[in-house]
This record gives structure tokens, sequence and C-alpha cells, in this order.
């Protein structure tokens, strides 16, 4: 069986949804015949590099709502998270456009490295509070799972993989996908936001049998879509 999940490294629900498909995953009995490949979904392609604006700073302009307001959103998405056991740091997490993380995660597939890279990112952007669009931090993060910094840092300052990552939102767009994360199971089956850990369970069972229409389930909840987050 083969997952795929469209997603972006700065979006909150992504990295909790990743979490609850590999509890799910953990139990399933067919899980050594599963393969996850992540895809490119970019929440704001416009996204600026990171200039100091803090992530509640960024949702109060976003959302025209107070700072405080915007506060008590991140610590809503902070517990929600910690019960994945994941740590999310709103107070240092660096705002930023991803592109290039994607671009970088196409770059370590070819070693079959992809969610390792994809896990990296995560972590670096919610838990460490790294700056994941600055070309020496991704190089940094490459060389941690034994790929050449300074090549990294070559291919980021061209175009290479920038058609991998727009073929992944294109495949996306014609998919209809509006929001992420949004996982989808050998094409007969799909789960749009960060389900509980059960729907998950649900959809490996259904894809692994003979389903051949792509049903689509948890619709708009648990998501990120490029106009708001479901905080």
């Amino acid at each position: 069986m083969q997952i795929e999940v469209w997603s972006d490294f700065v979006c909150p629900f992504c990295y909790i949804g990743k979490r609850r498909l590999e509890n799910a995953l953990s139990s399933f009995p067919h899980r050594d015949q599963v393969e996850v490949i992540f895809k490119s979904f970019e929440l704001d392609p416009n996204a600026k590099e990171a200039d100091g604006e803090s992530m509640a700073e960024l949702l109060s302009a976003k959302y025209n709502v107070s700072l405080e307001q915007a506060k008590g959103m991140c610590e809503n998405m902070r517990q929600q998270a910690a019960g994945e056991d994941l740590t999310y740091d709103f107070d240092k997490m660096i705002p930023t456009n991803s592109f290039d993380a994607h671009r970088l995660v196409h770059y370590t597939t070819e070693n079959e490295k992809m969610n390792e890279m994809s896990e990296r990112l995560f972590y670096a952007f919610f838990t460490e509070s790294k700056n994941i669009g600055d070309h020496e931090t991704l190089a940094s993060l490459g060389e941690e799972l034994g790929f050449d910094g300074e090549d990294i840092k070559r291919m980021l300052s061209t175009e290479e993989y920038t058609k991998e990552v727009r073929n992944d939102e294109s495949m996306g767009s014609q998919l209809g996908i509006q929001g992420v994360p949004f996982f989808v199971f050998d094409g007969k089956y799909a789960v749009s936001g960060a389900q509980p850990s059960e729907m998950f369970e649900q959809a490996l069972v259904k894809a692994w049998g003979d389903g051949q229409t792509l049903e689509v389930v948890g619709e708009d909840t648990n998501s990120c879509t490029t106009d708001s987050c479901d905080l």
C-alpha cells in the first residue's frame, strides 16, 4: 500500500497528523508493506523570509484578532500537540517561507530519506525554533542525515527540484486538495485533516480491501488552508 501525504512544514496540524498516522500504522498488521510518500503543499507560497515577526504577531495580523487572542490560539494548538507527545514552542517559532524546505525533501528522496528529512524539518521548525527557510540551516539539517552540506547549498542556489515541488502541488490541486494535511491511501480512500488515530486505522483497513473509488472523510476539520488554520 502507498500512502501519499500532502503537507507543509509550517502547518501545525500537519505534524500532528503525521504522528497520528504513524500511531495507526504501528498496530496495522501489514505495516511492513506500507510506503509513506510526502507531497509538497505550500500554505502561503508568498510567505516572507523570516523577518523577526513572532507566530502570534503573524496570526494576529492574518486573522485580525488581538495579540492576546492569537496567543490563545497558539496555546490551544500547543496543547493538542502535547497530546501526541510533540513540543511546540510558539514563543520562539520562526515563521518563514517553506519552499526551499520542500525542495530539500525532494533532494533527499533519491537516497530514500524523505521520511527522515520530513520529520527532521517538522521538529526543527516546531520544537527547535530553527529557521527552515535559511539555506545554512537546511544544509546543516541535511548533514545530520549524512548529506553533503555544501552540495545542498549549491542545489538551493539553483532551480533544482522546483519542478518536483510544483508537480506535487499541481497533483494536489487536481485532487481538489484545499487544506493540509491530506492523506491518500492507495488512491482509494482519503483522510483530510489531522483526524484521530482511530480514523487512520479505519482508513488503513478500508484501503487494504478492494475499494476502487476515492472517498474523502474528515474534510475541513483539523487542517490548515491557504486562507485559514482551524486553531
